[in-house]
């Protein structure tokens, strides 16, 4: 099963995509898993024998708490999918339990991959000497992939802020199985598109 859409997928298209999707299409003792550290995931033996690879970015956006609000409010309105050929429903709330749709062009059709968010991280110290937000979303049935991933901004003790995006998968069906090198590929342009838009977010001027 895999969702596609010759235009930009509408509201109706999505909420679809959403109500036909089932349940999440990966191991429930990995449910979560993101939250841990990317060391933590290279030492679960279990990921890799699974067939699960890893995917990291991390990146130095900025520092202060400001630039970390604003990465927060990025996150919380999806600006980090704000793409061209990539985007969240700005209006999906980050919410545990809360199902919504990557839509994604690839080369004529859009495919729409559903997911569900199964956590949201928060947490900061004293007078806001280190802050951190993220939250992880597993994929559903009808997602071309199985799999975890996080994204997250942290203000780290000297006050710099880091974006985070954290995720492992497998190919979901014979399509993904068949252009995994591909789809590696796209996870990895994501990243480095997604960044720009971070960057662009904590950067921007204050209304």
């Amino acid at each position: 099963m895999v969702f596609l859409c010759w235009d930009r997928p509408s509201h109706q298209d999505q909420k679809a995509c959403i109500d036909k999707s089932g349940t999440l299409n990966y191991d429930s003792k990995y449910r979560s898993a993101t939250a841990k550290s990317l060391s933590s995931l290279k030492e679960d033996k279990g990921l890799s024998k699974d067939g699960f690879l890893l995917n990291h970015a991390r990146v130095l956006v900025g520092s202060g708490i400001d630039t970390f609000e604003k990465g927060k409010s990025a996150l919380r309105s999806w600006r980090h999918f704000g793409l061209n050929w990539a985007f969240v429903d700005p209006k999906t709330p980050v919410q545990q339990g809360v199902k919504f749709c990557v839509c994604v062009k690839e080369f004529v059709p859009w495919v729409m991959m559903p997911l569900q968010v199964v956590y949201v991280n928060e947490s900061r110290t004293k007078k806001n000497r280190m802050a951190s937000f993220g939250f992880g979303s597993g994929t559903l049935d009808g997602h071309l992939l199985a799999g975890e991933e996080r994204f997250s901004v942290e203000m780290d003790e000297n006050g710099q802020v880091w974006y985070e995006i954290l995720s492992f998968s497998k190919p979901a069906n014979i399509l993904s199985f068949v252009g995994y090198p591909y789809v590696f590929l796209r996870q990895k342009y994501f990243a480095h598109e997604s960044t720009k838009m971070m960057l662009k977010c904590v950067n921007a001027p204050k209304s």
